[in-house]
């Protein structure tokens, strides 16, 4: 046997997906997974999952305009404002106004927004760690390629 090229057959069985099954709805079980594991792991913090989302798209300690972190999030203006209202009524964040442009919202963290997103950051790295650990690179960057590809799609 030629031990130098490992043909797709032997490739455990169970590590392949059922012939037939959809990418997307594959997708949305991990992604259905990740939040409760994400979930579980911040239960301390009392936040909903669009919440953690917001937090950790803010954790770079950049503000955005609503506008900005909606695109980041996912999230509609409509749906992101109720979002952001839980977020101020509990410290987390501030809105002002962005300098040279009254009209716009600019989203902040505060001090313990702040220490939130970092703790949410930080759960995020551990659990992709973990998860991904056993892979190669090229399977993580082939996730990436798909995720970008649905982005665009979605867009």
């Amino acid at each position: 046997m030629n031990t130098e090229s490992v043909s797709s057959e032997s490739v455990a069985p169970d590590s392949r997906p059922p012939a037939g099954e959809s990418a997307l709805l594959a997708l949305q079980r991990a992604t259905h997974a990740t939040l409760q594991l994400i979930s579980a792991e911040l239960v301390d913090l009392d936040l909903t999952a669009s919440e953690i989302n917001a937090l950790a798209n803010l954790a770079d300690g950049q503000g955005r305009t609503v506008s900005q972190l909606g695109a980041a999030v996912g999230a509609r203006p409509t749906t992101l404002t109720s979002v952001l209202d839980r977020l101020e009524r509990r410290g987390h964040i501030t809105r002002g106004t962005r300098a040279g442009d009254r009209r716009s919202v600019l989203i902040e963290l505060t001090e313990s927004g702040r220490a939130a997103a970092t703790l949410i950051s930080r759960t995020l790295a551990d659990l992709e760690s973990r998860a991904l650990a056993g892979l190669p690179a090229e399977a993580v960057a082939g996730f990436h390629a798909v995720a970008d590809a649905l982005i665009r799609e979605g867009s």
